[in-house]
């Protein structure tokens, strides 16, 4: 007879060995998982390190100054003189800087609704297939690329200047109103054509905004009968609400700073900086010819401070807005 062979239960194994293995090596112990760690963490502050320097020297670090030099009396020669609210109190005073600021706002509300609606209409233009559907994209863009320079805002006011071709143009219909850079109350008009002009940056997000309506809505709505303009209202308004939002949002803070061709196109250092009468005497224009023309950046820094809060409460108020009109994909608002 053969020899019986019993074999031992499992869970007898088990007893022997309490501690399943996991792998062919031993699980790491928490204090290796410790240093691990911290050396991960080095890699990252190094690789972040660039930026982090740059951040603290160039943002944080004159943003701190700027502050502390908003109460004082300083101007780049001698040690700033400690002021408290003095520079506020001047500057809420000030009847150019209450200029400023109605100029401001003035091209803050005219300027970026009319730039939204050119770039939101030629967007609906671009959004058809026809042929050479590149090369006008390509064509309506290029002027945000360039619109910005120096370079652009003195031909722009070659172009609004006296007998030039805006006023040439201007004589053919009988009317004659001179050149706009040289009218404080034409000037203005020259700095809103100019941002209109730059429209191709909000027309691309417009754009990739129409790109996601889904096409199904309006074959449903052509089955109902509606019109071109009910689709509108209906279909694609409410589609690229939020593309709407990011574009109001982009251009108003993007208004609110404009200094460059404000500059150039009112007449720069070579005679009033912000326009004739104070014409287009923008916020940041004035903000300017009290640092670096009069020497005052103690006031300076303390209008910096407060265009910075105006903009922030604006922004504020579009976030808070939002929610009665911007509609997502998930039915909220």
């Amino acid at each position: 007879m053969g020899t019986a062979v019993t074999h031992a239960p499992a869970t007898e194994a088990r007893a022997k060995d309490p501690e399943p293995r996991h792998g062919p090596g031993t699980p790491p112990r928490p204090a290796d998982l410790k240093r691990r760690g911290r050396r991960e963490n080095l890699a990252g502050y190094l690789f972040m390190s660039p930026w982090i320097a740059g951040f603290l020297l160039l943002t944080a670090g004159p943003m701190a100054a700027s502050l502390y030099f908003a109460f004082t009396d300083y101007n780049l020669f001698d040690a700033p003189r400690w002021i408290g609210l003095d520079n506020f109190s001047e500057m809420l005073g000030d009847p150019r800087w209450r200029h400023s600021v109605r100029v401001t706002l003035w091209y803050v509300v005219v300027g970026t609704p009319v730039k939204l609606l050119v770039a939101l209409g030629v967007a609906l233009l671009l959004a058809q297939k026809r042929r050479g559907q590149a090369f006008y994209r390509a064509a309506f863009y290029a002027p945000s690329l360039i619109g910005a320079s120096v370079s652009v805002a003195i031909v722009w006011k070659a172009i609004f200047s006296d007998d030039a071709i805006v006023d040439r143009t201007q004589k053919v219909f009988g009317i004659d109103a001179g050149g706009w850079t040289g009218d404080p109350d034409l000037i203005i008009y020259s700095l809103v054509a100019l941002t209109v002009w730059q429209f191709g940056a909000p027309m691309v997000i417009f754009l990739a905004g129409l790109k996601q309506v889904p096409r199904e809505l309006y074959e449903a709505a052509d089955v109902d009968g509606a019109g071109k303009l009910r689709q509108f209202w209906k279909i694609t308004l409410p589609m690229i609400s939020p593309v709407l939002f990011f574009n109001v949002l982009l251009e108003t803070i993007h208004s609110f700073q404009i200094f460059s061709s404000a500059y150039i196109v009112g007449g720069g250092a070579g005679g009033n900086a912000c326009g004739p009468a104070d014409g287009s005497m923008v916020y940041t224009c004035y903000l300017y010819v009290q640092g670096f023309e009069n020497s005052r950046m103690g006031l300076a820094s303390a209008m910096a401070w407060m265009l910075l809060v105006a903009v922030a409460l604006v922004t504020a108020v579009l976030f808070w807005s939002q929610k009665r009109w911007v509609h997502y994909e998930e039915g909220g608002r």
